[in-house]
């Protein structure tokens, strides 16, 4: 499964979503697919999509928030995983694409991933509530679809191809996107 095609199944039910991605290739990639104001592309803090998704569903329960993450970013951070399950927002729904490389640096540099840790598993571990694990599109947006029904704190793993976008360049400012979101949040 490509990326960008998962992304394309779910892009219509982003648009009443809070949405926070990793940087990079899903930045990219989302961007691509076109901006909106609910999509907050988390630039230089690698780690960290999880935790600001986190928080803003534990401080804004009426939302759904929407974590678009990486393997390698949520390696960075399991942490996160602990914590989330901790607090349950009912609100938040962590999707992590797993393909097995740092993609946005290269991919010669695996992660734990290839060589077997299971990230649904870890989650799962951990506490979170709902958890799944896909490598097709169907099955993609059909555990998507059931983790927004579900109301319950669901980490979504979607095994994915080491595919990048052709460009990363994201036609939204770092600052003019971190404006247009707060906006956006406050609007809601």
């Amino acid at each position: 499964m490509l990326r960008r095609d998962a992304l394309e199944a779910i892009y219509p039910e982003l648009a009443p979503c809070v949405v926070v991605t990793i940087m990079g290739a899903v930045a990219a990639e989302l961007h691509d697919l076109g901006h909106r104001p609910n999509f907050f592309y988390l630039e230089h803090a690698m780690g960290l999509a999880s935790s600001m998704g986190l928080g803003i569903a534990l401080s804004r329960p009426e939302l759904t928030v929407v974590v678009l993450d990486g393997d390698g970013s949520i390696l960075m951070n399991l942490g996160s995983l602990t914590t989330m399950a901790r607090y349950q927002p009912p609100n938040l729904i962590h999707v992590v694409f797993d393909n097995e490389v740092l993609l946005s640096v290269g991919q010669s540099f695996t992660t734990a991933t290839a060589t077997g840790s299971d990230l649904a598993a870890m989650a799962a571990a951990a506490g979170v509530p709902r958890t799944a694990k896909v490598d097709t599109v169907d099955d993609f947006r059909d555990a998507f679809h059931a983790a927004l029904k579900s109301k319950a704190l669901t980490t979504l793993v979607a095994k994915i191809e080491p595919e990048g976008p052709a460009s990363y360049f994201i036609d939204v400012h770092m600052l003019e996107n971190r404006f247009e979101f707060q906006r956006y949040l406050k609007q809601m």
